[in-house]
């Protein structure tokens, strides 16, 4: 097999290509030049970041024919052999599957016999936490006092995991995550020496997805570069990493906040049937919403953002959206990540998660301006003065009922926009039955309920969230939902919600859920007809209905914003 993967053919040969790691490299490069360097070394950090490959160069460096250098020459014997792995005086040892007892033991007795081919014997032993604490102790005391002629450096992702005495004996550095930009101009040139042709923004994409490994940039790289044709443009990486454009999560966050729950859902829908990770989408959005809000706060650390290329739309965004805003859309899309790990439907959460961020007070709020909110203050004050003065005379009930218009029948729309039907029939027979009792009966034990369903059916027990019991027969419960979506996924649960609800409610009921708005219309019809027809048995509607003060409070402000307690 003559083709070797790019992150092979261009692993760093000398300290100045280790990307994003000067703090590390320099003072290396120091203690080498000043014949000052330890006997043991702890190389830490997320993988693909340079830890073997510093130390490869480290051995090369001690041993050049030219040393003391900063660099090692790569021509003299010594550099060739260590680079091809004939010199065996410079080992590499991995850890994971060379973990036991005896293995290190065999190094403690091999120590102590002099290089054969170059100054000092280096021992690279990668992935060290892997191995057992037997071999962690055997190690010990050969690390502490090594023999002159001896290096070691052990490498690992998760230092965490090592004995603190192991710790203790080495000199420590922590190779740190590469930046956007430094993996960029490393694959620029790169690409540039391989005579590749490749878009800008690809190279963005692939550094944002390989999340500060260079290695991983690097393959994905070489990924892209098979699947494409001549030019390896936007569209091949995305197709192969398998994230969501910025365009697109801008156009997502744009509808969100701008409260078009149809676009959004459609956006969602759209990627979903493109193959793309629902889990890498909601994490995308998190980190594009976080990179707003740090281009927000200090626009100076446009180097620093994690997911975002700061172009013409983010700059536009990132003046557009509200800072509290963006930390509750944050909050809800965190609580989606986390509900997906337990579910086999990620799809349902992220739409209900994007409802509930349309449905945020905090939303509502920053889309009213100045001018809307004086003229509400100016109504409420208005009506407590009006109320204060109804309090003190309060006007006959007779008047109240010669005033009430005419009834007038209202015949809602038969079916929602998301193709719902409305059992209206059912919900008028409903009504027709209902009673207080029924209903107090089942929002005593709504929150209990509502417990057990979070532990028995999560999925179910978020579509029920935005719902509320409206009323109740000795044979069914109507549900008011926000929107209609709501409604057809309840029913796809309902073998779930029914059974539960029996069993806290104590008899069989049968769920039927409807829009709010739909339910709205439905009441003022049936509280018409009752009025219309002097009925004098209770109504399932809110208690007031027949109180002068609430009516009078009703025509001042609406019904929107009133809510009655009794």
């Amino acid at each position: 097999m003559s083709y070797q993967a790019l992150y092979r053919v261009w692993r760093p040969r000398n300290f100045e290509d280790v990307v994003g790691q000067t703090h590390i490299t320099r003072t290396l490069q120091n203690a080498i030049e000043q014949d000052k360097f330890s006997h043991a070394y702890l190389f830490s950090g997320p993988r693909g970041t340079g830890k073997t490959s510093a130390a490869k160069i480290f051995a090369k460096a001690v041993n050049c024919e030219h040393a003391p250098v900063k660099e090692p020459c790569n021509e003299c014997s010594a550099c060739l052999g260590i680079q091809d792995g004939s010199i065996s005086d410079v080992i590499e040892i991995d850890a994971a599957s060379n973990n036991g007892v005896e293995q290190i033991r065999e190094i403690r007795d091999k120590v102590k016999y002099a290089p054969s081919a170059v100054s000092y014997k280096v021992y690279i032993i990668d992935e060290v936490h892997m191995l057992s604490m037997g071999a962690f102790n055997a190690l010990l005391k050969t690390l502490e006092e090594p023999p002159q002629h001896v290096i070691f450096i052990l490498a690992t992702t998760e230092p965490h995991k090592i004995p603190l005495t192991i710790i203790s004996r080495c000199q420590r550095f922590d190779f740190k995550r590469i930046t956007q930009q430094a993996m960029v101009e490393r694959m620029e040139k790169i690409t540039s020496a391989e005579q590749l042709s490749i878009a800008q923004e690809a190279l963005e994409i692939v550094a944002l997805t390989a999340e500060g490994g260079m290695r991983d940039a690097l393959s994905l790289l070489d990924q892209a570069i098979s699947y494409s044709e001549e030019e390896v443009t936007t569209e091949d990486v995305l197709a192969v990493t398998g994230s969501v454009s910025q365009g697109k999560l801008a156009e997502v966050i744009r509808a969100l906040h701008q409260q078009e729950v149809k676009g959004a859902l459609e956006a969602v829908d759209d990627l979903i049937q493109q193959g793309k990770d629902p889990g890498r989408f909601v994490f995308d959005l998190i980190y594009y919403l976080r990179d707003i809000l740090l281009f927000q706060s200090a626009p100076d650390l446009q180097h620093n953002l994690e997911r975002a290329i700061p172009d013409d739309f983010f700059h536009h965004l990132s003046k557009e959206l509200n800072a509290n805003w963006i930390q509750n859309t944050i909050r809800e899309l965190n609580k989606c990540q986390q509900e997906m790990k337990w579910t086999t439907s990620p799809k349902v959460f992220i739409e209900i998660a994007l409802l509930n961020i349309v449905d945020t007070e905090e939303n509502t709020s920053n889309s009213v301006d100045s001018t809307t909110i004086n003229q509400l203050s100016q109504k409420l004050e208005q009506m407590e003065k009006e109320l204060a003065r109804l309090k003190a005379n309060p006007p006959a009930a007779s008047n109240q009922g010669e005033q009430a218009p005419k009834a007038q029948k209202r015949t809602p729309a038969r079916s929602s926009r998301n193709g719902y039907n409305v059992p209206y029939e059912r919900i008028r027979i409903v009504l027709s039955e209902a009673s207080k009792e029924e209903l107090k009966k089942v929002q005593g034990q709504w929150a209990n309920f509502m417990e057990r369903l979070k532990q028995t059916n999560a999925p179910a027990h978020a579509t029920l969230l935005n719902s509320k019991p409206s009323a109740a027969s000795p044979k069914a419960l109507v549900l008011a939902f926000r929107y209609d979506i709501h409604c057809s996924l309840a029913l796809e649960h309902q073998k779930t919600i029914e059974p539960l609800l029996t069993e806290f409610t104590g008899k069989p009921l049968s769920i039927i859920p409807i829009p709010q708005a739909n339910w709205k219309d439905l009441r003022e019809e049936y509280v018409r007809k009752q009025k219309g027809s002097h009925d004098d048995e209770e109504e399932p509607a809110e208690k007031g209905d027949d109180d002068p003060l609430i009516s009078e409070a009703r025509k001042l402000a609406g019904d929107d914003i009133i809510e009655i307690h009794d």
